[in-house]
């Protein structure tokens, strides 16, 4: 089966319409794709132009075309020519202007503005970076969280992801019979969440990843034995913190953070 042609079409990054795309793909596992995208599609010559090669590949197309005028030709189109077609953008705009009889502006790319929060993410995204890894400890009592956990439990990924919805997020390995830093006993514990995985999941990830670096997978670093050790001093740790603790195993990144942000009640800015 041949893959199946998606254009992505957009009058600014395109980025909403990619999200709703890998959500959309997901539900299809044996489904095969081919993603064509053209951001910044501002002018109708442009748009005539994709529309035809889409035509050509009789392509699904999603989009997410602010300015009305462009969208009306690009569904005008489809309908003519049998194309199916998504508008991502166009029918939750029009359910505010119904609610709030308001017109929008037609801009695109409004939320990708400099402003104070495009700023404030930045400085998350630097200050996860800084404080990664419990090097600096003392970030701890600056972040907004902190996530404590063992080897491979999405430290590092989930900190990032944490801090492009503007949280400043430190995080800490914790190893057996190593000191906490005295800084971590003095953040808020509702500010802190320990991280945890299954053994079993935690020995396949281990392993894999000394196989990637060319190393012999059976080592003390994906022993069953050593890694029911780490969790259960992990445990421990938790405990004296009284902190939330999410068990990540099978859980994206995108589900852990949703599930720190709703358990703590907090409230992340919206991806640009």
């Amino acid at each position: 089966m041949h893959p199946l042609p998606i254009f992505i079409i957009s009058d600014s990054s395109g980025e909403t319409a990619i999200t709703t795309l890998q959500t959309a793909v997901s539900q299809f596992p044996d489904l095969s794709v081919q993603v064509t995208r053209f951001p910044f599609t501002a002018t109708k010559n442009k748009l005539t132009n994709i529309l035809q090669q889409a035509n050509e590949v009789h392509a699904v197309i999603f989009h997410t075309l602010v300015q009305r005028a462009l969208s009306t030709e690009l569904i005008n189109f489809c309908q003519k020519h049998q194309l199916v077609q998504y508008d991502g953008l166009n029918p939750a705009i029009d359910a505010i202007k119904q609610r709030i009889h308001q017109e929008p502006l037609q801009t695109p790319g409004v939320n990708h503005s400099l402003n104070d929060t495009y700023f404030d993410r930045i400085a998350a995204i630097e200050f996860a970076v800084t404080y990664d890894d419990g090097k600096l400890p003392a970030g701890f009592k600056q972040a907004d969280l902190v996530l404590v956990g063992v080897s491979r439990t999405s430290k590092t990924p989930l900190s990032l992801f944490l801090a492009n919805q503007n949280f400043k997020v430190a995080n800490l390995p914790l190893v057996p019979n190593t000191k906490i830093p005295d800084e971590l006993w003095q953040v808020d514990p509702k500010k802190i969440v320990g991280l945890t995985n299954s053994p079993k999941i935690l020995e396949q990830i281990r392993a894999q990843r000394m196989i990637a670096y060319g190393m012999d997978p059976a080592s003390n670093y994906s022993n069953q034995e050593k890694i029911h050790q780490e969790l259960d001093f992990a445990n421990q740790i938790f405990t004296k913190l009284n902190c939330l603790v999410i068990n990540v195993a099978n859980k994206s990144i995108e589900e852990t953070a949703t599930l720190i942000t709703s358990k703590l009640g907090l409230e992340p800015a919206p991806f640009d």
